[in-house]
């Protein structure tokens, strides 16, 4: 049994042994990455009892350290939630095999014909806190995409990460793929995140899914690239033009389904023109809810709501808590979400096809929704099969990053002799 104790060399063992694994994992065959996902399913479900009770510690500890209800929510593992991850980890292995397409490709009058071809990144680290699912989640969607991973779950769910990666290696045996492609940090010890985020021989990218502390430190001492969103501040701007049944639907199911989760709904703004018959009802439907509405000083208007601290807007609450406010015109809202927001995912509700138009226009969020509830911003409901997070930057990845978002390319060029002139 290795020494824990000794991090560095823990995470460098981890590191060699991942890049060997990588190779291999490159060049599988679509079936052989397929076998594998599926097996790692039928394990998870096997196993389901030995995951629960495993979580149950991780509860236990969560009840302990004093967790909010939305994080304990996060943290859970039942039945129907474990049948969730076995769902998805079936969706994934069924999904086409991204490694290999052909992008594009063309011929040149200097006699090459080029082609560039989906590739893998090469081994991916992937640091998470409390969502055990993310074990099985970022696991199978590198091992579709041709990449071996490094696992780091928070210390909230590492019995759970535990039961779920040992269904994982299940897979990995019943495939006849290396158990070093998938490998999980086996220590709770912070100084390991550090060692990860500087493994650049070993590890090609990086992807945080948490909270803002986490993502600002992993952006601050990774010297490894990184695949980041930092907060979910997802905004819900209710137009002029917008129906009060569309709108009553969709903003409660924003902010109340889940709201623990990066897509759940944080501020609501409200056209003037729209607020006595629509946002006012709409307000009144989220406090009865059981929503702590924090309101400017129109939005108060509406009793129950208590007035807003400048703090307010632009933050995560990840509770049962949003901010609103009455804005004066589209362009208001636009400027409000460039100034607040964290270009997660931003949703306008309205009838009018220019509105919205100009909505999306003008803003560049990762994920711009018309209509419809934010609690879509989610890899799976975009018919990803599952994702490892939503990237929030301009660089290879934004929005979703799924299995094709975890590949690079290489160019193919071929000819007939050709020389250069």
């Amino acid at each position: 049994m290795k020494d824990l104790t000794d991090v560095q060399e823990v995470m460098a063992d981890i590191g060699r042994r991942v890049r060997v694994a990588a190779m291999e994992l490159a060049v599988a065959s679509s079936e052989t990455k397929r076998v594998a996902i599926e097996s790692a399913a039928d394990a998870v479900w096997k196993r389901r009892e030995e995951i629960i009770a495993a979580n149950a510690e991780d509860i236990a500890c969560g009840h302990e350290k004093g967790l909010s209800a939305a994080m304990m929510d996060r943290l859970l593992l039942d039945e129907g939630r474990i049948k969730g991850i076995c769902d998805s980890l079936r969706e994934v292995a069924a999904q086409p095999d991204p490694v290999g397409e052909v992008m594009d490709e063309w011929d040149r009058p200097n006699g090459l014909h080029v082609k560039r071809v989906r590739t893998p990144l090469g081994v991916v680290g992937i640091i998470y806190e409390s969502r055990p699912n993310v074990t099985s989640d970022a696991a199978a969607l590198c091992l579709k995409s041709g990449n071996a991973a490094i696992l780091r779950s928070g210390s909230e769910s590492f019995h759970s990460a535990g039961a779920i990666h040992a269904c994982l290696l299940d897979g990995l045996d019943a495939a006849g793929l290396p158990r070093d492609a998938v490998q999980r940090v086996p220590t709770r010890d912070r100084s390991a995140v550090s060692e990860l985020l500087r493994m650049t021989d070993h590890v090609d990218v990086i992807v945080p899914r948490g909270g803002k502390g986490l993502v600002s430190v992993v952006q601050q001492e990774a010297r490894v690239p990184v695949f980041a969103h930092l907060e979910g501040i997802v905004h819900v701007y209710v137009d002029a033009a917008a129906d009060k049944e569309t709108a009553l639907r969709v903003v409660l199911n924003a902010k109340t389904r889940r709201t623990g989760i990066c897509g759940a709904a944080e501020c609501l703004l409200v056209h003037k023109d729209a607020f006595t018959a629509v946002g006012r009802p709409v307000i009144k439907a989220l406090l009865e809810a059981g929503v702590e509405v924090r309101g400017d000083e129109s939005a108060q208007a509406v009793e129950g709501v208590v007035p807003a601290a400048v703090e307010d807007w632009g933050r995560e609450y990840l509770d049962m808590k949003m901010a609103a406010k009455v804005v004066e015109s589209i362009d208001h809202a636009i400027e409000h979400i460039r100034t607040h927001g964290s270009s997660h995912t931003d949703c306008i509700i309205t009838a009018d096809d220019g509105a919205a138009e100009r909505f999306f226009r003008n803003l560049d969020s990762a994920i711009l929704m018309r209509n419809a509830s934010t609690q879509f911003a989610d890899g799976g409901e975009f018919g990803m099969g599952a994702e490892i997070g939503i990237a929030t930057g301009k660089l290879h990845a934004r929005g979703p990053v799924g299995a094709t978002q975890l590949t690079s390319f290489k160019y193919l060029v071929t000819a007939e002799g050709a020389v250069r002139s």
